[in-house]
């Protein structure tokens, strides 16, 4: 009995490991982006072009990891009630400056069902300096502050100091042609 035993216990892990584990290498187009792997890593859709010109598609495992989620291919529903596209590459902020996305993404339909890609998002507006839960408050019309801020994206150089006696109003004359 203990090898007949010990077999099915083998059979079910891997069988397990075979079918119960996404693996973002393995996904199609239609299912990669907003996707968690079984290892918590967030697959991104990524294009290469081959030397022929031909473009292919592929789903690479990205270094972001996705908190308290695991094994997760994103649902349609919350695909279309955040404002997504499957076809989006790679994983950027750059959408939070749309104000129809940050919308939709703020929306009780998006932010209030869709954990996986508040998720994403929380961390991507983090990375900004910007708390995604208080710009969803102030998108009311009154988000543009943390919009110019992720626009900024940091700090700005401090102005230089001038010596004292330097007037900007009248330039060098102009350099020979």
């Amino acid at each position: 009995m203990a090898p007949s035993l010990a077999f099915a216990l083998a059979f079910a892990l891997l069988v397990n490991g075979v079918i119960g584990n996404i693996e973002c290498e393995n996904l199609k187009k239609e299912s990669c982006a907003y996707a968690v792997s079984s290892s918590g890593k967030r697959c991104v859709l990524e294009k290469h072009v081959r030397r022929s010109g031909v473009e292919e598609y592929a789903c690479a495992t990205s270094e972001i990891v996705a908190d308290k989620l695991k094994n997760l291919i994103e649902s349609d529903d919350c695909i279309k009630a955040c404002g997504l596209d499957r076809s989006a590459l790679g994983i950027s902020s750059d959408s939070l400056l749309e104000s129809c996305f940050a919308a939709k993404l703020c929306s009780n339909e998006c932010y209030g069902k869709c954990p996986n890609i508040v998720d994403l998002y929380f961390n991507l507006a983090a990375g900004e300096g910007v708390y995604l839960p208080k710009f969803c408050e102030t998108k009311g019309g009154k988000g543009r502050r943390e919009m110019t801020e992720i626009k900024s994206s940091g700090n700005a150089a401090e102005s230089p100091e001038y010596p004292k006696g330097v007037n900007f109003l009248y330039s060098p004359s102009p350099a020979p042609f």
